[in-house]
């Protein structure tokens, strides 16, 4: 396998991940308290600005499958964007790390949520140096 094609299939792979959130944003507010619940946060707090921000989050992630997914059909053509959204996973990690601290989320979610988005940045820029 080639760094290109390394390349194309880490982008369609984490859009594939990315991307599946689409089920998240439909999910009925009753199946993502049961989901909160057995993640041991407790149940998930009722209002119309919880579910907005659990539907739109989710469909962000989507769109950003559908992103990945799109640059990777012509990686020569989107390599500046592609690096563009290699350095983006690397701020949103330092974000991630930073308000998943402050708002007190579980370890488990301290520990991977940044970190893996970090991780996920970083293998881009490197694939992307790596193809050009």
């Amino acid at each position: 396998m080639t760094q290109r094609h390394r390349l194309i299939f880490f982008l369609r792979i984490t859009g594939t991940v990315a991307g599946s959130a689409v089920f998240c944003a439909m999910l009925p507010m009753p199946a993502m308290d049961a989901i909160h619940r057995m993640l041991g946060m407790g149940p998930l707090p009722t209002g119309p600005i919880v579910e907005y921000l659990a539907r739109s989050t989710s469909f962000a992630y989507a769109l950003l499958g559908a992103l990945l997914w799109t640059v990777s059909m012509d990686i020569a053509r989107y390599h500046a964007l592609i690096r563009g959204i290699g350095y983006s996973f690397l701020a949103l990690s330092l974000f991630l790390l930073g308000t998943d601290i402050h708002a007190q989320l579980p370890v488990f979610w301290q520990v991977a949520e940044g970190p893996i988005n970090g991780l996920l940045g970083l293998a881009i820029l490197i694939l992307a140096r790596q193809t050009r």
